[in-house]
């Protein structure tokens, strides 16, 4: 039994191995196994390498392994990398056609095939002949994990539904590749269920276009950006289904980012629920219409997939580095709401709730995604479906103001720093007030007048303040152990896609005898609850996706007394999260 496999496809963009990882994947996933993904690739059309990894681990550890138990190599450019990748004792599986020097697979227990030679078995046009290579050593994985025939050929079947001479060819090339593995010794993988609803395979923006339709998104206005715009056309397209073809939303496609948030800006003024989605450039280019949701109270949602900056950096590479952008977004006193989801399920059920703050406290949500947890797949329990309504806030009607109700735009009527609002066409001549993004009054009149400005501003901070437990709390972890007090004993602080490493950080801590607490921030501005935590903690470590520590900034301002405990355990080379990279970090912090 290999209780933690990994598997290395090394392949070129544009070669259709896509397609081909995503059967394999699938098929391990309905046969119960416990299967995580991971596809770095480049940012041009076709041609440059990309590399695809699976992990099937007993525990159900995520985090992406340096090293692979399985490597397939098709790229010639990157034979020797992915050659030095393999673990000991590992399997070598390569394409014999590449010209190379035969000590380079020195030691190595390796497996040469000539996938041109088998593809040229399956009866096919030219074009798919091509692609069917993929299949081939699909076909072969497939036999040393012994995945189910019947359960892949349905994958298959799901995979190129209506294309029945597709799928004909795949699962001729898979049975090649089966041919092809003859002798070689299989693999007993980690199974953890029977393949039953109640669990789902599914990536990050799949997830979170479903909650933004089950969330009520009336409008959706986008630029295209990688990894951003499968969000978008996810949401188009499940709003087509959901609806049977009747149009229940508008999904626009703007010139500019700029555009896109003031469309969303203008339609939640109006009454919709709406969203953009981008990455950290769009963001920035965002920032002056955010302050304009933030300082108007005009609800709005903004997703943003961070990837690895600054500038264009590296555009499909991922990164935690949009922390203090989101936090403060836009110039001036402007702290919107962040909400930091870190598995799918996460990013379902923020959607909606996304809207439900965005309208509540009638401000301005960002939720911070990250590529690797936005176009990666994760098993994950299926989701529930929303049974309470809709969060609208504090709405007046016509039958309000019928009632003799008195209205001031931004007057703080409750003491909880949040104001009542009317929707354009209200149906009352009192309903009706100017929006401004410029100084104003309680009654929305113009106002240069400085107490007036102050008190607005403490009003905005105010409504957030007080309702702060609106938003998700922090989340201890679930395999924490041990004696705080002692000196071998560490608190670890971690939010999105580094919450994928702790499970195994934390087993592995325990292996060496040391103690540990953990805590998962999920959103912004930070909870007064996190201070508890990190009483209890003499050292604490933050582990982060960015070179500088952003949330570790943050926690030092909120928390200045607890400053001296802190460390950071930091990876910014653009992959995804590694506990092997960041576990040295956070032993060298309980040495401390």
């Amino acid at each position: 039994m290999n209780s933690d496999l990994s598997i290395l496809i090394a392949t070129v963009n544009g070669s259709g191995s896509q397609s081909a990882n995503m059967v394999l994947a699938k098929s391990l996933f309905r046969m119960g196994a416990p299967v995580a993904t991971k596809s770095i690739f480049p940012s041009n059309i076709a041609g440059l390498s990309t590399w695809f990894s699976i992990r099937i681990n007993e525990h159900g550890y995520s985090g992406r392994r340096l090293n692979h138990d399985v490597v397939i190599a098709k790229n010639p450019k990157t034979f020797s990398e992915d050659c030095h990748s393999l673990s000991p004792g590992g399997l070598f599986i390569y394409d014999s056609d590449m010209k190379l020097s035969p000590d380079t697979l020195a030691t190595r227990k390796i497996l040469p095939i000539s996938f041109r030679e088998w593809t040229g078995k399956v009866e096919a046009p030219l074009p798919l002949r091509k692609v069917l290579s993929n299949m081939i050593y699909v076909g072969i994985l497939a036999e040393l994990l012994k995945v189910d025939k019947t359960v892949m050929n349905s994958v298959v079947h799901d995979q190129f539904h209506g294309k029945e001479a597709v799928i004909e060819a795949n699962q001729r090339a898979l049975e090649l590749g089966r041919q092809a593995s003859v002798g070689l010794v299989g693999f007993e993988i980690p199974t953890a269920r029977e393949f039953t609803n109640e669990t789902i395979f599914i990536d990050g923006n799949s997830a979170a276009a479903m909650g933004a339709v089950v969330g009520g998104c009336a409008a959706m206005a986008w630029y295209p950006i990688t990894p951003a715009t499968s969000l978008a056309e996810t949401f188009t397209d499940l709003s087509k289904e959901v609806h049977a073809g009747e149009i229940k939303s508008a999904v626009i496609q703007t010139e500019d980012e700029l555009s896109a948030i003031c469309t969303v800006v203008g339609a939640g003024w109006a009454g919709a629920r709406a969203m953009t989605a981008t990455s950290g450039p769009g963001l920035s280019l965002m920032a002056e219409a955010a302050g304009l949701s933030y300082f108007a109270e005009i609800p709005a949602v903004i997703w943003d997939v961070q990837r690895a900056g600054p500038s264009t950096g590296l555009p499909t590479r991922t990164s935690q580095g949009d922390v203090l952008s989101a936090a403060t977004l836009s110039h001036g006193d402007t702290e919107p709401i962040v909400l930091i989801p870190a598995t799918p399920r996460e990013c379902f059920e923020f959607a909606e709730l996304a809207f439900d703050l965005a309208e509540t406290l009638q401000t301005l949500v960002i939720v911070l995604s990250d590529l690797d947890l936005a176009m990666n797949f994760y098993v994950d329990k299926q989701f529930q479906l929303p049974t309470a309504e809709f969060r609208r806030g504090k709405l007046l009607k016509a039958a309000d103001f019928e009632r003799g109700v008195e209205f001031a735009r931004y007057r703080d009527v409750d003491g909880d720093g949040i104001p009542y609002r009317t929707l354009p066409g209200t149906p009352h001549p009192q309903a009706a007030y100017f929006t401004r993004g410029s100084g104003h009054t309680e009654f929305a009149n113009y106002s240069e007048n400085g107490g007036e400005y102050k008190k607005l501003l403490d009003r905005l901070k105010k409504k957030v303040e007080k309702n702060i437990h609106l938003l998700p709390a922090p989340t201890p972890a679930k395999r924490e152990t041990g004696d705080m007090k002692s000196a071998r004993s560490i608190g670890l602080i971690y939010y999105g896609s580094t919450t994928q490493t702790i499970a195994e950080i934390g087993d592995t801590l325990k292996q060496q005898g040391a103690h540990w607490r953990g805590l998962q921030i999920r959103s912004l501005p930070l909870a007064n609850e996190i201070g508890q935590f990190l009483s209890a903690c003499a050292k604490v470590v933050v582990i982060e996706q960015n070179r500088d520590g952003q949330m570790r900034r943050l926690l030092t301002q909120k928390f200045p007394e607890h400053a001296a405990k802190f460390s950071s355990a930091l990876q910014y080379d653009g992959l995804p999260v590694s506990a092997e990279i960041v576990l040295p970090q956070i032993l060298e912090g309980t040495a401390k």
